[in-house]
């Protein structure tokens, strides 16, 4: 992928349908700036993505439509510098952050993390798996430039689920 020493990033993931295979569209923040997600009101660019591949695998399957579930996906392999990540503390989240459909409290905390571009990056835990994080990216902080993206390979969900 790109000879950054995996102590100097952290390792990530992006899981997007084949139209989005271009790093240009999987990581401008298009889909979250349009519909908003769980960390971010609508209008704000935001990249999600997941600390290990398999949760990012379940983070898609928990979000797709079934009547229309297309297996064949693919995955971008990233390196984010430590230094442009910041973590959110379990102390520090909302009380309605696993809310559904949309938290408002956990829209709160992600549009003030992206006004005050505190960094590139900003670890979550994930609704589905609490003990594991996933990964917002800013696509307009200075330092996203930095984010080292693989090249897009393959993904396939097998037939089972």
């Amino acid at each position: 992928m790109d000879d950054t020493p995996a102590g100097d990033a952290l390792l990530a993931w992006r899981l997007v349908r084949p139209a989005f295979a271009d790093p240009a569209a999987a990581f401008s923040g298009e889909g979250a700036r349009r519909y908003g997600g769980r960390w971010n009101a609508p209008g704000r660019p935001v990249v999600y993505a997941s600390l290990h591949l398999s949760l990012a695998a379940l983070e898609t399957l928990a979000h797709a439509d079934r009547r229309r579930f297309e297996r064949d996906y693919v995955i971008f392999e990233l390196r984010v510098p430590h230094d442009a990540i910041l973590e959110l503390r379990d102390e520090d989240l909302p009380d309605d952050w696993r809310a559904r459909p949309v938290s408002a409290g956990a829209r709160a905390v992600g549009d003030a993390w992206l006004e005050q571009r505190a960094s590139a990056a900003l670890t979550v835990p994930s609704v589905l798996v609490p003990q594991e994080r996933n990964l917002l990216l800013d696509p307009a902080h200075p330092r996203f430039a930095e984010v080292r993206i693989g090249a897009p390979e393959r993904f396939r969900f097998d037939e089972r689920l």
